[in-house]
């Protein structure tokens, strides 16, 4: 696991999550639990903290990938953002989600430009790619107010609890990252 601690600025960090952490993290997605039933896959089976554990501890024991972080926002837990890499190919995704408290004021934005920074000009990752559901408004907007591309809608690509999501796919090369 790519070991994170990034300070944002305005009293926001991300920082990799450890297993102390899973009840609040836990107490969190239960707090979030309608507004992500809709997006997130994870949810229908995320039951307790044992699971945000485990999740944390696949996170920590994966050697490439920098998933699993919490965004605090003064102090607080705010939410979670990672990136997978994918080593053989050189390209990365990014995921994330935040409280309905924090929602609006760019943290999420703010969070994925910097692992944007990380991806492209310290681990040397070619193309960078972001997610979202074609109902998903404001994570559509997040991936184009960091220059990425709309690269087209994969049909019936995400299963969710009352069955699948088109997926938007958008990518950021590492060229057009540093383009000004």
């Amino acid at each position: 696991m790519i070991q994170v601690d990034f300070d944002l600025g305005d009293g926001m960090r991300i920082r990799s999550l450890d297993p102390g952490d899973a009840d609040a993290l836990f107490a969190l997605v239960e707090a979030n639990r309608e507004r992500l039933r809709p997006w997130m896959p994870w949810e229908a089976t995320t039951r307790s903290a044992d699971d945000i554990r485990d999740f944390i501890e696949r996170s920590r024991a994966s050697s490439s990938d920098a998933e699993g972080n919490g965004i605090w926002v003064d102090g607080e837990l705010a939410g979670t953002i990672g990136m997978s890499i994918d080593t053989l190919s050189n390209s990365a995704e990014i995921g994330y989600w935040i409280d309905a408290a924090h929602e609006g004021r760019g943290i999420v934005t703010r969070g994925c430009r910097r692992l944007l920074e990380e991806a492209f000009e310290v681990l040397g990752i070619h193309r960078v790619s972001l997610r979202a559901a074609t109902g998903n408004a404001r994570s559509q907007a997040v991936a184009e107010r960091l220059g990425m591309r709309r690269e087209g809608v994969l049909r019936d690509a995400e299963r969710v609890h009352d069955g699948y999501h088109d997926i938007v796919v958008f990518s950021i090369l590492e060229h057009e990252w540093r383009s000004p």
